[in-house]
């Protein structure tokens, strides 16, 4: 679907083409732009997010079908249901945590504005409001909310992510067999991963893991823990920037040998190796 012309300053994407330059940077991040619900498509299915507690089932087992052709496994019911969970917060904490990091702008996103489409798990996004600080050319711009400093800002970012998965964790608690400190350890996971993850694309790591701490620097309920990064010593004199997941996404569960690099199953001796292999461009960014 072709990115649609702005209808009012804040639709569709944010000033300065924030929302594009994010999909640039951020090849796994797959979301269109909508002013309205997304249109219907052929080979398309998509489901509202304010509407998962009628339809998480569909979706679950989309997922499965998926994991199957994709890994030649079936997974289990909680596996496939963590791993779809995990792919939504990833994305819809980068969504908004993107705009926050390059342009200091937090947008407001609602359940009722995100669609999934349960055959591939892409999204679809009807931008709306968004706050941001005093300085901000776009200060003005009708329904912007301006907010007193950097503090505050930061502050906004977790209420939104807080206030947008609330619901979706009620409806998926069951089917991941998982308590609510874990189901938060996960969307802890997935917003210090995104704003990692965009550093990373960035070539500026060390701003983007500095970044990451200032947002979750911890006792920040209702996110269980820090970002908590640290460095590990490489074997050729660099180091390395790591951290342990404090939720899991169970994808050891599909492919035993190669769980994520930040999975408390991974010793340092192994997220060295893999680390170094994926500077070097044999192996894909670290997850």
């Amino acid at each position: 679907m072709p990115e649609t012309q702005l209808i009012r300053p804040c639709a569709v994407d944010l000033p300065g083409g924030t929302y594009r330059r994010l999909t640039e940077r951020s090849p796994g991040l797959h979301v269109e732009l909508t002013t309205t619900e997304p249109p219907a498509e052929a080979g398309r299915d998509w489901i509202s997010v304010a509407d998962l507690d009628r339809c998480h089932e569909r979706l679950i087992a989309e997922e499965t079908a998926r994991i199957q052709a994709g890994y030649d496994c079936v997974p289990r019911r909680h596996v496939a249901a963590s791993r779809l969970l995990h792919h939504y917060l990833w994305s819809l904490c980068l969504l908004v945590s993107g705009p926050w990091y390059l342009d200091r702008r937090v947008p407001r996103i609602r359940p009722e504005d995100v669609w999934i489409d349960s055959r591939t798990g892409d999204l679809a996004l009807r931008p709306g409001d968004f706050a941001c600080l005093a300085g901000d050319l776009a200060a003005g711009l009708p329904g912007v909310r301006v907010l007193a400093g950097e503090d505050e800002l930061r502050a906004e970012l977790r209420a939104v992510v807080a206030e947008h998965v609330t619901p979706l964790l009620a409806v998926f608690q069951s089917a991941l067999k998982r308590g609510p400190r874990a189901l938060w350890g996960m969307v802890t996971d997935d917003l210090v991963s995104g704003i990692w993850h965009l550093g990373r694309m960035l070539c500026e790591e060390d701003a983007a893991v500095r970044a990451a701490g200032a947002v979750l620097p911890g006792d920040t309920p209702p996110f269980p823990g820090a970002a908590s990064f640290r460095r590990l010593p490489g074997t050729d004199g660099r180091t390395h920037q790591t951290r342990t997941r404090l939720g899991c996404c169970l994808y050891y569960a599909i492919r035993p040998a190669e769980a994520c690099v930040t999975c408390p199953r991974t010793s340092d001796a192994e997220r060295v190796r893999r680390l170094e292999r994926q500077d070097a461009g044999v192996d894909s960014p670290a997850a």
